[in-house]
């Protein structure tokens, strides 16, 4: 399989990228499930930016960086504010129906979410994703450059060029496509002239968590393994806000209901917000996430509750149709009662390290959407800024590939080495599997979460390399399976966490460990680092550097 684009994931960004990048080339799009399964689709909230007159840019600037607790990278958070209104019209001349509001001056509805200190969040009630992803899929049936290959798993980057170590030899490595897995089993190369990750997050990595079965963090995995900067992966932002209910498989309660007036309390019916943040229910993710787990630890209860039933019923039902259907099937009507929450684990700060056009550290690899770390969060998302992120640096990374178009179509991709099973068999028992992802995923929730300490981190990496040794054996004694594949990601994902959250010796944004619990501004820093080639250690990573986070010319 051959074509100018590969792109890996059919989210926002993915989709985004695709269709501009379509007015190029040829695009080829691979998404391991169908092309819904994605956190775009899941996504309630809403996407922010600057579309009201009482708002400005230097307001949104503000609250994104006092979310990231002195991580972003300002010039990176002033290109994507500034560029968020073009993109927002651009998504509503695809078809994007927002909400309408003819009394406000943006012409839509706008809310308000956790950080913001204004209403500045374009919705569609709470379905956002799935109407922005319905939009693009409807533009993506109709490109005739654009082909999808739904049910296909990339297993690994096709790293091309003359290499020795970790150093290019005359700047010739670059990323020439990846080796996919098909809906038959058979992994076949798919080389691109350029080749994008955007294949979402890695909340599978832990127990409980909001995001899709697909998000084990394939892209940040695979762009490891193939020798680019990786940084900030400690800071995993925790959603307060998840319905408890045991026949609820991760159902998240958008943020947007405690901007509506929403509040937090316990089992007898106390506000307890007060104790934690001045700005109480609207506090910032990490700071109401760590609240409720305190509560929870402290009470013994297996949950706090979030409750809207004393607005107005017709209200509740129409700002929020989906979260008041949801619960009205598990026999609990949000008009009257309070729901009840825990945290989960819900977006990936950090990332594979990108510039202001979406360039990783390998040449031909482009990194969009949660795969990335671009800078605009920083050590803390502020809510609804993921999806402006994205549609901002799928626009940026096709801008890229469009000013340089005649000298990337005269790359040659070159003689492709068809993929090596060797003396493989089939694996004929996937509890292998299975019961290992569900360790790993245990290990990371009880040991790995809101609230760490060192001595649980270390349990915890030593645990977790076990695994890791025996899944790279069965990696390469048996035929790969996505299972398979995704266990090898996750494993290494959660050895990335670990590893940066022993060498943050601070509490900063999301990470909070109970042996640093202060800031240190010597830890003001982003943490990067890249894949080390030793013998017998294949994951083995350099040693970690610390870099000033404005290190970019936009």
């Amino acid at each position: 399989m051959r074509s100018d684009f590969l792109v890996i994931g059919s989210g926002i960004a993915g989709l985004s990228f695709a269709l501009k990048a379509a007015r190029l080339g040829s695009v080829v799009l691979v998404t391991k499930k169908n092309k819904i399964d994605t956190a775009t689709n899941l996504a309630q909230g809403g996407i922010a930016a600057v579309l009201d007159r009482e708002d400005s840019s230097e307001l949104h600037i503000e609250d994104t960086v006092v979310a990231g607790a002195g991580l972003c990278d300002e010039q990176i958070v002033r290109l994507v504010v500034d560029s968020g209104p073009e993109r927002i019209e651009e998504l509503i001349d695809i078809g994007v129906r927002f909400v309408q509001d003819n009394q406000s001056s943006s012409g839509l509805d706008l809310g308000k979410e956790g950080g913001h200190s204004r209403r500045r969040v374009a919705h569609a009630y709470d379905l956002t994703g799935r109407e922005i992803e319905r939009a693009l899929l409807e533009k993506t049936k109709k490109s005739k450059n654009i082909q999808v290959f739904e049910n296909h798993t990339a297993v690994d980057l096709l790293m091309m060029g003359n290499h020795s170590g970790d150093r290019e030899v005359n700047g010739s490595r670059f990323c020439g496509g990846a080796y996919v897995l098909d809906d038959q089993g058979i992994v076949e190369p798919y080389s691109a002239r350029v080749t994008v990750l955007c294949s979402g997050g890695a909340g599978k990595v832990y127990l409980y968590t909001t995001n899709p079965d697909i998000a084990t963090g394939d892209g940040l995995a695979m762009a490891f393994r193939g020798g680019a900067d990786i940084a900030n992966v400690e800071f995993v932002q925790f959603h307060p806000t998840c319905l408890y209910h045991p026949l609820s498989k991760n159902f998240l309660i958008s943020e947007a209901v405690r901007g509506e007036g929403g509040l937090l309390i316990d089992e007898a019916g106390n506000r307890f917000m007060e104790k934690y943040d001045d700005r109480r229910e609207l506090a910032t993710r990490d700071t109401v996430a760590r609240a409720i787990d305190k509560e929870m630890k402290e009470s013994g209860a297996n949950s706090m509750f979030l409750d809207i039933s004393y607005k107005n019923p017709d209200f509740i039902k129409k700002r929020f149709p989906a979260i008041y259907q949801k619960c009205a099937g598990f026999g609990l009507d949000i008009t009257k009662e309070p729901i009840p929450v825990v945290p989960a684990a819900h977006y990936m700060c950090g990332g594979v390290v990108t510039d202001s056009m979406a360039r990783s550290s390998i040449d031909g690899l482009l990194v969009l959407g949660e795969s990335a770390c671009t800078g605009l969060h920083g050590g803390n998302r502020l809510a609804s800024n993921s999806l402006l992120e994205a549609v901002v640096f799928s626009d940026r990374a096709y801008q890229y590939c469009s000013e340089n178009w005649e000298t990337i179509r005269q790359r040659k991709v070159g003689t492709v080495d068809p993929w090596q099973a060797g003396k493989a068999i089939a694996l004929d028992e996937e509890i292998l599997i299975n019961h290992n992802w569900d360790v790993v995923r245990r290990t990371m929730w009880n040991y790995v979460g809101i609230v760490r300490t060192e001595r649980r981190l270390r349990l915890a990496q030593r645990r977790i390399e076990l695994i890791a040794e025996e899944i790279e054996q069965h990696y390469r004694e048996f035929f790969v399976t996505p299972n398979m594949v995704e266990l090898r990601n996750i494993v290494l994902v959660s050895l990335m966490i670990i590893r940066n959250c022993l060498e943050r010796k601070e509490s900063r944004g999301l990470h909070y460990i109970l042996d640093y619990p202060g800031p240190d501004d010597n830890f003001s820093r982003w943490l990067v680092f890249r894949r080390k080639k030793a013998k017998n250690k294949l994951w083995s990573m350099q040693p970690c550097t610390w870099r000033k986070q404005n290190r970019r010319l936009v």
